[in-house]
């Protein structure tokens, strides 16, 4: 029997954080993290998967689906203090993460600032960010995610638009979920960007011990260049391809997204 999937909010010392989970709390703990402005729905198809042997918990970012925004700006640090905020207050000592584009770069700031936590880390499409690449995302705008709301909803074809290259042509309710959480999020939908912008990652990258899996959709123009020069920054990591997987891979390929996943997770350790 596939296991339910439960949403709930959490109160946290950050305020309230709305979570989706799927499996028994008396399993083994793991934490999926969306991309910008995606929110826990980019996991749905994942969580019942995961949850058959795990108790999965998918959380809405804090200022992203229905979390409320914190008061506070946002950087990558403060979403992961917030994140391991709701690990507290759900009482989750152990957890493994797994981060998706702005999630990966999530669950690197939270391994890096609570690595007694975090026992193996799952990074799929998630970018290498150094000054250099700082530097030339400070210089080129977004590509996508920009909104500025026009009388005549001419904002809601922009946003459909500036991804749809990027996208399945066969599957536009991948497109329309995007658009659905972009219009949800608090703020420019692409915030994520900037904050993923301004992380120093080669500062934090050396506290990184635990195992490792990068996830590379293979289709992604954006991230899946970056992987090479991702894992060569870490202790013990290793890439997978998933041929074809692009930008919203989690939904796209939940599937072999889910199979590398706890393939990765049951490992023996080395």
């Amino acid at each position: 029997m596939t296991p339910p999937i439960r949403r709930r909010f959490v109160d946290t010392a950050v305020g309230p954080i709305h979570v989706a989970t799927c499996g028994t709390p008396a399993a083994p703990a793991v934490l999926l993290l969306h991309q910008t402005p995606r929110s826990w729905f980019e996991y749905e198809a994942v969580l019942p998967r995961l949850g058959a042997h795990r108790f999965a918990i998918a959380m809405d970012t804090v200022g992203f689906g229905d979390s409320p925004p914190p008061p506070w700006p946002p950087t990558i640090e403060r979403w992961a203090a917030a994140a391991h905020a709701l690990l507290d207050a759900m009482g989750v000592d152990l957890v493994d993460l797994v981060g998706h584009h702005t999630g990966g770069v999530v669950a690197i700031e939270m391994a890096a600032s609570r690595g007694d936590r975090v026992r193996r880390l799952v990074l799929s499409s998630t970018p290498w960010v150094d000054a250099a690449g700082r530097e030339r995302r400070r210089l080129r705008p977004p590509p996508v995610d920009v909104m500025h709301p026009d009388a005549d909803g001419g904002h809601l074809q922009s946003l459909w638009a500036q991804r749809q290259p990027y996208y399945p042509a066969d599957r536009p309710e991948l497109l329309q979920a995007f658009v659905v959480d972009a219009l949800r999020a608090h703020g420019e939908p692409a915030t994520g960007h900037h904050v993923v912008a301004a992380y120093a990652m080669e500062t934090r990258i050396d506290r990184i011990r635990q195992p490792t899996l990068l996830l590379r959709a293979t289709a992604d123009p954006f991230a899946a260049p970056q992987a090479e020069a991702l894992c060569a920054h870490l202790h013990d990591a290793r890439i997978v391809d998933i041929e074809g997987g692009g930008i919203p891979l989690p939904d796209q390929m939940p599937e072999a997204f889910a199979r590398e996943v706890e393939a990765f997770l049951r490992a023996d350790p080395d």
